[in-house]
C-alpha cells in the first residue's frame, strides 16, 4: 500500500519551499512507517534548500522529530506499531570498525530506508538527513527510531533529533565538562543554548555565553549562563579570560561554524583546555592557526557529530530528565506552527526571532 499525504519539499535551491502531496510506500525489511507528530525547523533544513549540502533536489525536509511507529517491515525487532518515537539520522549498524571498537556514537556506516519516497508524478524525494518529517507520514529505516517515553510532548521530544541533542552532546559527551568546570559557549541559538544547558547539568560552576543579540542573551541566563558578553560591544576573547581568573575557560564550545568564532574559542580557553566544534561551517571556510600556539596552547581540539550522542543511550535518559522536572527542554519551543508555515519560521530563524518553531502535525 502507498499513503499519499502533506509534506514540505525544496524544489530547487533557494526556491521557497512548498506544501505537495507525496507518496509513501508501506516499510520494507528493515524499515519502518511513522507517522509524525512534530517536528522542528532546524537550520539543517535550510542549507538543505539553499543547496548548502547537497543538490538532490527535491529535497523532504524536516528531521527533527518525533511520532508513532504505524507499521514496521520484516525483520524490525526494536521498535512496533504504537511505539512513540524520537528520529535520528544515525541508524548504529554494529559492525563498522566504530562500533567493533565499542564506539557506536562514532557509527561510520549508518543507513538509510531503500526504498523512495517521491512526488505524486513519481519524482523520487530526497528526504533530509535520510528523514524527511515535515510530512505526515514517513519512511525510514527501523534504526533511526528511538523509543522514548510518550508521556513527553511530541513538539519538546523532536528537539532531541537534532539541534538541542548536538549542543548538549558537545558538553556533555564531547567536552566532558564535568563538575566545577569553566565553559565558555559561542553562539547562542538552539545549539549553543543546548551547550549551555549541558553545561549546567554537568555541574560546571561557570558557564559564559557569547552572540552578538541581546535577546539570545537573555535566553541563555535563562538555561544556566552565568555570564553573558555581547561580542558586539567587547572582545569575547579578553571577556572570557577577564571571568576566569585570567586563565580562559576549561572548555570552549564553538556553536557558530565560522573561521573567527572559532580562533576566539582557540585562544579563550585555559593552557590544555579544550575546543569543541559544533557549529557547522560551510564548505568554502578555511582556518589559520600559528603551529606554534597549537603546540603551545596543549590540549584538546575536537569537532562533535551530533553531540557524539547514542540515541538509544541518551534520548530515554534525557526524556526522563525532562518528564522529572531536571531539564526544562520545554523553553526551546518558540512557537508551534502548521506545515504551510515552514518557509516564514525560516524567516523567522535567519531573523534570530526564535530559538525554535516547531510544526504540530
Amino acid at each position: 500500500m502507498t499513503y499519499e499525504v502533506s509534506g514540505v519539499i525544496a524544489r530547487g535551491k533557494g526556491a521557497e519551499v512548498e506544501v505537495t502531496q507525496i507518496m509513501v510506500p508501506d516499510p520494507g525489511p528493515g524499515e519502518a512507517l511513522v507517522g509524525v507528530r512534530a517536528c522542528g525547523v532546524c537550520h539543517t533544513d535550510l542549507h538543505y534548500r539553499e543547496g548548502g549540502i547537497g543538490e538532490d533536489f527535491p529535497y523532504l525536509l524536516g528531521h527533527e522529530a518525533a511520532g508513532v511507529v504505524e507499521a514496521v517491515g520484516p525483520d524490525v525487532t526494536g521498535v512496533e506499531p504504537g511505539d512513540f518515537v524520537i528520529l535520528n539520522w544515525r541508524a548504529v549498524c554494529g559492525q563498522c570498525r566504530a562500533c567493533a571498537r565499542g564506539r557506536p556514537w562514532y557509527c561510520f556506516a549508518t543507513h538509510n530506508a531503500q526504498q523512495k519516497m517521491t512526488l505524486a508524478d513519481g519524482t523520487t524525494l530526497s528526504p533530509a538527513l535520510g528523514i524527511g518529517a515535515f510530512a505526515e507520514k514517513t519512511l525510514v529505516a527501523a534504526g533511526l527510531c528511538t523509543k522514548v517515553d510518550p508521556a513527553i510532548k511530541p513538539e519538546v521530544a523532536g528537539l532531541l533529533g537534532c539541534g538541542v541533542m548536538a549542543g548538549l552532546g558537545a558538553a556533555l559527551n564531547t567536552g566532558g565538562v564535568s563538575r566545577g568546570d569553566s565553559v565558555a559557549v559561542i553562539g547562542a541559538g538552539g545549539v549553543g543554548n543546548g551547550a549551555v544547558l549541558g553545561a549546567r547539568l554537568a555541574g560546571a560552576r561557570k558557564i559564559i555565553a557569547v552572540d552578538v543579540d541581546d535577546r539570545k542573551l537573555e535566553w541563555a541566563r535563562e538555561f544556566g549562563a552565568t555570564d553573558v558578553i555581547n561580542s558586539r560591544d567587547a572582545d569575547p576573547v579578553e571577556g572570557i579570560r577577564a571571568l576566569t581568573e585570567g586563565n580562559g575557560a576549561d572548555v570552549v564550545i564553538e556553536a557558530v561554524g565560522r573561521p573567527e568564532t572559532y580562533e576566539q574559542a582557540f585562544y579563550a580557553r585555559d593552557l590544555a583546555g579544550t575546543v569543541v566544534l559544533v557549529g557547522v561551517p560551510t564548505p568554502d571556510m578555511r582556518l589559520s592557526l600559528p603551529l606554534l600556539d597549537v603546540f603551545g596552547q596543549g590540549g584538546a581540539l575536537k569537532s562533535s557529530w551530533y553531540g557524539d550522542c547514542l540515541p538509544s543511550r541518551d534520548f530515554p535518559m534525557l526524556v526522563d530528565l525532562h518528564l522529572q522536572g531536571r531539564l526544562p527542554l520545554d523553553k526551546f519551543v518558540s512557537e508551534t506552527i502548521v506545515l504551510d508555515q515552514v518557509e516564514a519560521a525560516f524567516a523567522k530563524m535567519q531573523r534570530g526571532e526564535v530559538l525554535r518553531s516547531v510544526v504540530l502535525l
